[in-house]
């Protein structure tokens, strides 16, 4: 699967998307080339490069299969989120520092939709979807403060 953002040029995470902006949004990211067989899709957002690894920052999932993208600080009718690594059910803008991080958006293509309630918890949404991943792509950017 192929992921993209028409909002990172060169790969770089705008400081809309971090907290370096205190009305910080998530950002537009898209997917193509799912399989056939897709009944949901399901979006990471971590920190490959944070000193307890992976960080998520993010986890949106039982995005309809029809759906190719996601807009700016939205999410499709039906999408859930998840706990991140900080116990809250909502994107948290990264905080860089000084040192550039790694960020990757995942995009798993799921064979079922997930049986997890809104605000599931972290390691539970993470055993959903690796027991129901049939495709996956990612986007890596880098950001800095």
């Amino acid at each position: 699967m192929s992921v993209t953002s028409g909002a990172f040029q060169q790969d770089i995470m705008p400081q809309r998307y971090t907290c370096a902006d205190p009305k910080a949004v998530s950002p537009p990211i898209s997917w193509a080339g799912a399989p056939r067989n897709t009944r949901s899709i399901a979006l990471v957002f971590d920190d490959s490069d944070a000193p307890i690894t992976p960080y998520v920052y993010w986890i949106v999932f039982n995005i309809g299969p029809a759906t190719s993208a996601l807009l700016e600080g939205q999410l499709p009718p039906g999408a859930r989120q998840a706990q991140n690594s900080a116990g809250r059910a909502r994107y948290d803008a990264p905080c860089p520092g000084t040192a550039s991080h790694g960020y990757r958006f995942q995009v798993y293509a799921l064979n079922t939709m997930l049986n997890l309630p809104p605000g599931a918890s972290l390691e539970a949404t993470w055993q959903a979807i690796a027991a129901a991943t049939i495709g996956r792509g990612r986007l890596t950017v880098n950001a800095t403060s």
